[in-house]
């Protein structure tokens, strides 16, 4: 009997050197956090079919909501700042941040240095990522050359819908404060407004050149690519901050809630003074 047991004595002693080494081993890190900031543009390019009158957000008062908007956004300890520019500005953004955190170079009106410069600087971060990917766009001119030709009235309905958020936009930025407006920029309605206004017209040529559809396509197309760049930056134990217009983070949001690999901080909470 003693003979037939000896055999399992190296198992054993197998298994119990393996325990060791599995208590001995550092946990799995955690699942990446994505936290994305909708923003309307500081210096407005006017780009968007839907244009308006922008606050601005140089005066005392916006810089110092600004700068603690910064501190607050830098307490999420993020790992990584993701802003709304292509990558091929990458090594203009590095010299620009490095001369901000020099002291020797102001912040330029724009979202990414008032508010991505700022939180990497509080978070000890060596700049900010570029991850727009623009060369895929809203291609839009083949539906609206098919309402203009074929759908008048159609067109008319549109450009009145483009003017009146145009309008609604203009009122809240001369009348609202700069904490409100990016409070707006992360409501869940105004989010699905956002991508509302795509169905709107995705049924343009339905059974035919599907111009409608293609467009709303594209734009998902970008905004695809633009979360596949969150996803490398996003690798698990990171905790990643987004800053992107609305009309990306409208989108990125529904990527983010159904990634199984990453997950979402709602940055609401961040926004309040």
């Amino acid at each position: 009997m003693l003979k037939r047991r000896l055999p399992c004595a190296p198992l054993l002693l197998s298994m119990a050197v393996f325990a060791a080494n599995a208590t001995d081993r550092e946990p799995a890190p955690e699942p990446a956090k994505v936290m994305l900031m909708g923003v309307f543009h500081f210096a407005n390019p006017g780009l968007d079919k839907v244009k308006s009158e922008v606050i601005d957000v140089t005066t005392p008062g916006n810089q110092v909501y600004l700068a603690g908007l910064a501190e607050r956004l830098a307490a999420f300890r993020p790992t990584d700042v993701l802003v709304e520019c292509e990558p091929s500005a990458q090594a203009r953004q590095d010299a620009a941040f490095a001369g901000y955190r020099k002291g020797t170079q102001a912040l330029a009106v724009n979202e990414i240095q008032q508010i991505g410069f700022r939180v990497a600087k509080e978070a000890g971060l060596a700049g900010v990522t570029c991850f727009d990917e623009g060369a895929v766009h809203w291609n839009a001119e083949p539906m609206f050359e098919y309402l203009e030709t074929h759908e008048p009235d159609g067109k008319a309905a549109m450009e009145a819908m483009f003017a009146s958020l145009s309008a609604r936009d203009t009122r809240e930025q001369t009348t609202m404060s700069l904490a409100r407006l990016l409070q707006l920029g992360n409501d869940p309605e105004r989010d699905r407004e956002n991508k509302a206004l795509y169905m709107a017209t995705n049924a343009v040529d339905a059974g035919g050149g599907f111009a409608g559809a293609d467009a709303s396509a594209s734009w998902w197309h970008r905004n695809f690519r633009m979360y596949a760049n969150i996803q490398k930056a996003a690798a698990p134990g990171r905790r990643v901050l987004v800053l992107a217009g609305q009309g990306h983070t409208a989108i990125l949001k529904d990527l983010v809630a159904i990634d199984g690999e990453r997950e979402a901080e709602d940055v609401r909470p961040y926004l309040l003074p």
